[in-house]
């Protein structure tokens, strides 16, 4: 395991309100091998020149723990923004469940996002959390097509991994949510794709839906998009530099009526998908965004 050198690792929101009412965010990992075709970390913002290559930050878990005991105020601690925290070698470095086992320890909540299934080892520290503070547990789905995921997230578990992940989350009484993002223009963002990742989430028992009906493209990482469309689907980058340019933010030609049929399928399953709506019930009387498009 590569490391590279931190002062911090638990910081504070922007106005103490971040995504989902996080008051802090934490990034153990610095870089991601799930090799997806849109994300956005590879950003030139980010400054991060070797994304594909995960390092960990030179000793984490005490930074952690000085960066909670100097906090005064208790809240939500985000992780995954920038990075799995669920990546490959979490299985054996498990850093990021001894650093749940601190925040379990201070009294904090959590709200986790991964495109991983190892999110499952830690349930045990994750309902240690939920007694006393809240737990979201986001799993990113763009697609149910395992097929289809394959050529847009490459290395990263499949969705049908993921779903059945959801499921034995929620059966362990954590509050679980389906992160919708990004709903790929010409590739996933079909009516079909949206309906049945409702209908999967409401049989895993999921009670939140967060969508993003479109994804963000700047610099290197629009650079690094175009170049991996080329590959997997050859002539569809034309389609995007006509449409959208050099736009940061690029809405699915079809967001409306996906949004409309989104909401109609949610409100008939009782899911919830605005984010006040989420952090309102998962916070729990504790106590609200990036990419969203018709949120």
């Amino acid at each position: 395991m590569q490391t590279i050198p931190a002062k911090t690792i638990v910081t504070n929101t922007k106005n103490g309100a971040g995504w989902f009412g996080a008051r802090y965010n934490m990034n153990i990992y610095r870089g991601c091998t799930h090799g997806c075709i849109y994300c956005d970390s590879r950003s030139e913002c980010y400054r991060n020149d070797d994304f594909d290559t995960v390092y960990a930050k030179q000793d984490a878990l005490r930074i952690i723990r000085d960066d909670l005991r100097r906090k005064t105020r208790p809240g939500v601690v985000s992780t995954g923004a920038m990075s799995d925290p669920y990546n490959p070698f979490e299985r054996t470095e498990q850093l990021t469940r001894h650093a749940l086992e601190l925040l379990a320890a201070y009294g904090f909540g959590v709200a986790v996002a991964t495109k991983s299934d190892l999110i499952c080892r830690d349930i045990d520290v994750l309902r240690e959390i939920h007694r006393e503070a809240p737990v979201l547990c986001k799993l990113t789905v763009t697609t149910a097509d395992d097929a289809l995921a394959r050529l847009i997230e490459p290395h990263a578990p499949l969705p049908s991994a993921r779903l059945d992940a959801l499921a034995r989350l929620s059966a362990a009484g954590l509050p679980s949510c389906v992160l919708l993002m990004p709903v790929l223009p010409w590739i996933t963002d079909t009516q079909e794709n949206i309906l049945t990742l409702v209908r999967r989430a409401q049989e895993a028992g999921v009670p939140y839906i967060y969508p993003a009906f479109g994804l963000t493209m700047r610099d290197r990482q629009r650079a690094y998009f175009y170049q991996q469309l080329d590959r997997a689907f050859p002539g569809l980058r034309q389609k995007y530099i006509a449409r959208y340019g050099t736009r940061y933010q690029c809405a699915s030609p079809h967001a409306r009526p996906l949004w409309e049929a989104f909401t109609r399928a949610c409100d008939a399953a009782g899911i919830f998908y605005r984010m006040q709506d989420i952090t309102r019930r998962y916070q729990r009387g504790y106590g609200c965004g990036q990419l969203s498009f018709f949120q």
